[in-house]
């Protein structure tokens, strides 16, 4: 017998708002979090681009949609989910194997997330949210007429630093090769953008400041001299990868590891369903993995509908 209808995997915006739609359609939802709920977003400082509300910050958002799950009932339980099994043809459902034991249900919404890479440096690590960020689109607007950096060679870079000139005053693009790996087309978009200054063959040596990012210390890679670089923030693009390492071959994934949807979010194996920034999918935003929860909860509910 299983012990949830669903079974939902993460405690993001995806997995919250998959919590509240399964309740609201009468499934008994079961949550698995790693210590607090939020993921990603509560480490967001301000958030601006949320719909209803001007200003608010990634802690208050996520206290409030775990508040908002588990007014509807939703159950929670802290754990480190380290695989799924997948059920036989005709079994009772899924397992989801953790460290404080085995929970079997028919529907499993994965809503794990992805993390970005970070440089290798105790101090960007520290001033994450704090000057330091991953998201252009998110962060851009705090930094209206100032310079800022960019860290990162490839595509995502390269766009979000032409992204940010909507904002900043100057936009610094800092690689670490002597050329950059986006698209040709790209770099023929960024080179007519006068308000941004390339540092190629640069690394962050250091970053400056306590309480918040006040510059940064780039490191010449050919001659090793070093120069200071005075931004109140730098955005990192070197790269991201999903939270699926734990998931079975039988869950289908892209290069990368990040889970292959239909549209309507199920997954390759029948009765599991991917939501948020761990799946394959164009923009990777509190909003967009909010609406995938829901699409998601309700790909479940007609799934567990057509058991009966």
């Amino acid at each position: 017998m299983a012990d949830y209808d669903l079974i939902v995997i993460g405690a993001g915006p995806a997995g919250l708002t998959a919590a509240v739609y399964g309740r609201r359609a009468g499934l008994g939802v079961l949550v698995l979090e790693r210590t607090i709920a939020g993921g990603q977003m509560r480490l967001t400082g301000d958030i601006e681009n949320w719909p209803g509300a001007v200003v608010t910050t990634g802690e208050e958002l996520s206290e409030a949609m775990r508040n908002q799950a588990q007014a509807f009932g939703t159950e929670f339980k802290d754990a480190m989910v380290t695989g799924i099994e997948v059920a036989a043809k005709g079994g009772l459902g899924h397992t989801v194997k953790t460290n404080v034991g085995d929970l079997k249900a028919p529907a499993i919404i994965v809503a794990t997330g992805a993390y970005h890479k970070n440089l290798d440096s105790d101090k960007a690590r520290e001033m994450a949210g704090r000057g330091v960020s991953f998201c252009a689109i998110c962060d851009g607007g705090f930094y209206r007429g100032k310079e800022v950096a960019v860290v990162g060679g490839g595509n995502a870079a390269l766009e979000q630093a032409m992204y940010l000139t909507n904002h900043a005053s100057k936009v610094h693009l800092i690689h670490r090769r002597d050329e950059f790996r986006a698209h040709r087309l790209v770099q023929d978009r960024l080179d007519k953008n006068p308000k941004i200054q390339k540092h190629l063959s640069h690394e962050v040596h250091d970053i400056k400041g306590t309480d918040g990012v006040e510059g940064l210390v780039l490191k010449d890679k050919k001659t090793g001299a070093t120069k200071d670089l005075d931004v109140p923030g730098v955005f990192l693009f070197i790269g991201s990868a999903p939270h699926s390492g734990f998931l079975p071959p039988e869950i289908e994934k892209a290069p990368g590891g990040w889970i292959v949807t239909d549209r309507a979010l199920k997954t390759s194996v029948p009765g599991i369903f991917a939501a948020g920034d761990v799946r394959d999918t164009e923009l990777r935003q509190i909003v967009t993995a909010a609406a995938d929860g829901a699409l998601a909860a309700m790909g479940a509910y007609e799934y567990l509908q057509g058991l009966k």
